[in-house]
């Protein structure tokens, strides 16, 4: 259970859902155990927020476990949407702990938003990779069929192709220089305007000095003073959230990133509901 996640199903504004996808890692495997080290590295955090003076446990957070997945992976995703889909039936929050990125598909169809924001070292709009649409290095390209924008922050690398494809008007690329301007700029209650928003939260947009423990490192990136900024003014617009890309590969930096990054949003997202 995700620590503090004390409410019941029925009664929960928030509802963690893992997801622990590692069919189409590209580098170093282990996002299998993104959601159980995230609620693992969460266990220490202090229920009371300064900031918004809340208790975590007051917020009405509850954790329904894993959906675990099979080797079918659009299949899977449709399971999972179904699963997301029924948190939002019941006026709740969806909260996806993976899990490899492609698991934010499922998500962002079951909240089903205006705008898609993600923290990524990576553009990860591919068409495909190796032949595989639905592989991790393609999912805000899928988005993109759902989503009317995307804002991808911190992004550092991708394809000619890729950098080609984020010129087009449904792209926003907030390189990691500029990713403190954004977020100063977000915190205006009508950054999005009328649009709902769907947060993606991948570790490896954060420097690996921060989150080492993630598939694919990418150097030179996001602080995480920087990411909290960003998740805090986002969190009010948002319908849905997710952190992923955690792995087993280092002391616990990572989930412990992902797990602060995760309340963080949802301190901040409770305070303006």
């Amino acid at each position: 259970m995700f620590p503090g996640a004390t409410t019941d199903r029925e009664a929960a504004s928030y509802v963690v859902v893992g997801a622990p996808l590692d069919a189409t890692t590209t580098f170093q495997p282990g996002a299998r155990f993104g959601p159980d080290r995230i609620r693992r590295f969460s266990e220490t955090y202090d229920d009371y927020d300064h900031r918004t003076a809340s208790h975590f446990t007051d917020l009405g957070v509850h954790d329904a476990g894993d959906v675990h997945p099979w080797d079918d992976v659009r299949e899977y995703l449709d399971h999972l949407a179904a699963e997301l889909r029924s948190v939002v039936f019941d006026d709740a929050v969806p909260v996806t702990i993976g899990g490899e990125h492609t698991v934010t598909y499922a998500g962002i169809e079951a909240v089903d938003p205006d705008v898609l924001v993600v923290l990524d070292a990576h553009l990860d709009l591919r068409e495909s990779y190796g032949g595989n649409p639905w592989n991790h290095a393609c999912v805000t390209r899928r988005a993109l069929d759902v989503v009317d924008h995307a804002y991808v922050i911190g992004a550092r690398t991708g394809s000619p192709e890729e950098w080609e494809r984020s010129e087009a008007e449904d792209v926003t690329v907030v390189p990691p220089a500029d990713a403190d301007e954004w977020a100063r700029s977000i915190h205006d209650r009508d950054a999005f305007g009328d649009d709902s928003v769907y947060l993606s939260v991948d570790i490896d947009g954060a420097d690996p000095a921060y989150a080492p423990g993630t598939g694919t490192m990418e150097p030179f990136g996001l602080s995480a003073r920087v990411m909290r900024e960003i998740v805090q003014g986002v969190a009010p617009h948002a319908v849905g959230f997710d952190v992923v890309e955690v792995n087993d590969r280092d002391d616990g930096q990572a989930a412990a990133l992902g797990g602060k990054l995760l309340r963080e949003f949802v301190y901040a997202n409770a305070a303006d509901r």
